[in-house]
């Protein structure tokens, strides 16, 4: 593959790491406050339902909702998002960024080795080790506690093969990025929406505008939309496994944000975990830093 290829796919993992560790913050705020977690999927599917409509009327006939997209979007569209959501109302937003990125690369694998027969090499299996050392530290503190938070920790665990699964079968099908979008928001409303208004609790009535529009900016725009367009198209570059090696620094940037926006204390434990996730990113991605060294002719 082509350096500039390569630099794209790194540029874009970049990108998504930086969505993924507000969506962390973003969604324990949004159920934490006057939001039910069924309330968050709703403005999340709806907004981005209004918003990829008039996009999706212009697909090729062809190119619109299948078997394939029902799937993707039972896995990566609303399978991922009422656990992590329903997760984040149990447990706290630290548990979300270690169980949900932090686990990325060992199920993964899993799906990578079970759906495409592909087995990790020696060395990504040595950065994923290095990765569960740095999660381990970082989680050290956070769980030993005992604060009965197990069940939400559980559904983190569900959301992270939900999306790992998802991540393969897209690249498996060969779904563009933009087709995957489109179809996956459309299908998440019209299947969620209706049991929504008329089975499920909510509180929405019960939150401010400025609650519910920041809810829908992020949730319904940049992470149902704007991110699954970019995510996708960096598994395109970079593949599943190495996507997935790459997906483990989130815990480490929210853990990080969580220190001016949450005043949370920037600890010894931190410091090591952030030293051996980025290690066990780059050794797990051996030889894919090449595009970084000077070409010879």
């Amino acid at each position: 593959m082509q350096h500039g290829s390569m630099a794209r796919g790194y540029l874009f993992a970049g990108i998504i790491i930086a969505i993924w560790t507000g969506f962390v913050l973003v969604s324990r705020l949004g159920v934490t406050g006057s939001l039910t977690p069924y309330d968050v999927a709703a403005i999340r599917v709806g907004t981005a339902a209004v918003i990829v409509l008039p996009l999706w009327l212009r697909l090729p006939h062809h190119r619109r909702i299948d078997w394939h997209m029902l799937a993707l979007t039972a896995t990566g569209g609303l399978g991922y998002v009422l656990l992590v959501y329903s997760a984040f109302h149990l447990a706290p937003a630290s548990h979300g960024g270690i169980l949900l990125s932090g686990t990325q690369p060992f199920v993964m694998a899993v799906c990578v080795w079970m759906v495409m027969g592909e087995r990790p090499s020696r060395q990504r299996l040595i950065g994923m080790a290095v990765i569960a050392a740095g999660a381990a530290v970082l989680g050290y503190g956070v769980l030993q506690g005992g604060s009965g938070s197990w069940r939400g920790d559980l559904l983190f665990v569900g959301a992270s093969f939900c999306w790992a699964l998802y991540t393969v079968l897209a690249r498996l099908w060969k779904v563009s990025p933009w087709e995957a979008a489109l179809n996956i928001a459309l299908l998440a409303a019209i299947t969620y929406l209706p049991v929504y208004l008329l089975f499920l609790p909510k509180t929405i009535a019960n939150a401010s505008f400025g609650q519910i529009a920041l809810q829908a900016a992020y949730q319904g725009a940049l992470a149902a939309v704007i991110q699954m367009v970019i995510y996708m198209r960096a598994v395109e570059i970079l593949g599943p496994s190495r996507m997935g090696v790459l997906t483990a620094l989130t815990p480490i940037t929210a853990a990080i944000a969580a220190v001016p926006l949450l005043h949370e204390p920037m600890t010894l434990p931190l410091l090591i975990s952030l030293a051996l996730v980025s290690t066990g990113v780059v050794v797990g991605n051996g030889g894919s830093f090449s595009w970084l060294k000077p070409r010879t002719i």
